[in-house]
């Protein structure tokens, strides 16, 4: 099989009896299916833990955990990720098929077999699978992009208040400290005057990988808008935060960004305001204070950190970043 096939479906078949489950097993291999076989309830939901299982077919008549009970356990581990079970009844045994078609199967095949009619009720639920897991990944797609930044990757604008929000609150609630980090890549105007917006864009990019490498899983990072961007630093105090903003400056600066073997130096100031402080008791000072800290860092030469605390600054002098 090549590499840009599609990997074939997985069809579990779930039966006690022998003579089924070598005959379901033969017929699904032979018209090109992949499939595993276990002989009771207890198994099936065994190995559906393990993911991966397109397809249920499942005997209704097993001993200990029945296939309705089977079924209904099965369902509820599959509520997010849509796997269709299809039940293998007699066809004398209405009563059964039809609570299980209660509980949540999704279809069911009568013994005796009819060939074409099993192949073709697979293929129905296997096409319906292909369908649920299609609309499943855009909706997870357009989710990923309402909240993320198309040339970064990173956080946007909206979602990074949404989390600052939270965050801030959470901070007040717990009397928990708070940091934010306002980061501005130096001299980035004339740079795209210089070099274009193209290869702008792909400092910004390049800049915002660097950014996500330096913070702490716990951390938010954010494209502010054009080349400034802003962390969310929750339970970080001054050290916590300079060390941070810290890791960010020698993380960027550590090395020039390199584009079609063009090597292009990047630096960066950062400003960086605490919650709670003096002047800081809302969401919107403690934002408006990092934006003071940056600026005053740019103000002071650039290539920097700055933070504001106490109506007062303290600076952390450039010097050469080391990787």
């Amino acid at each position: 099989m090549s590499d840009s096939q599609p990997p074939r479906p997985l069809i579990l078949v779930v039966d006690d009896d022998r003579v089924t489950r070598e005959f379901l097993g033969g017929l699904l291999r032979g018209n090109g299916h992949h499939v595993e076989i276990v002989e009771h309830g207890q198994a099936a939901v065994d190995r559906l833990t393990k993911g991966g299982v397109d397809l249920i077919l499942l005997d209704i008549i097993m001993p200990g955990l029945s296939g309705v009970d089977t079924c209904r356990l099965l369902k509820s581990m599959t509520q997010d990720a849509f796997v269709p079970v299809m039940l293998v009844t007699a066809k004398s045994d209405m009563d059964s098929r039809i609570e299980g078609l209660r509980i949540g199967a999704d279809d069911y095949v009568c013994k005796p077999f009819d060939e074409r009619e099993l192949l073709a009720r697979v293929g129905n639920m296997l096409r319906l699978k292909q369908m649920h897991d299609d609309v499943t990944n855009a909706k997870h797609r357009l989710e990923k992009l309402a909240v993320l930044d198309e040339l970064t990757g990173l956080y946007n604008y909206r979602y990074l208040h949404t989390r600052l929000n939270e965050e801030f609150k959470r901070a007040e609630r717990y009397r928990d400290p708070l940091a934010c980090a306002m980061i501005d890549i130096d001299h980035f105007k004339g740079f795209n005057d210089s070099f274009g917006h193209h290869t702008g864009d792909r400092v910004l990019a390049e800049v915002a990988a660097r950014l996500r490498k330096a913070v702490r899983e716990i951390d938010v990072v954010a494209r502010y808008g054009g080349e400034e961007f802003l962390l969310v630093l929750p339970s970080t105090h001054f050290t916590g935060a300079l060390t941070v903003a810290d890791r960010v400056w020698r993380g960027v600066g550590s090395e020039p960004v390199l584009i079609d073997g063009q090597s292009y130096p990047v630096t960066v100031s950062v400003g960086v305001a605490l919650y709670p402080s003096r002047d800081v008791k809302t969401k919107d000072q403690l934002i408006k204070a990092a934006d003071r800290a940056l600026y005053q860092a740019k103000d002071d030469g650039r290539d920097r950190i700055c933070v504001f605390q106490h109506q007062g600054y303290i600076y952390r002098p450039a010097s050469p970043p080391e990787a």
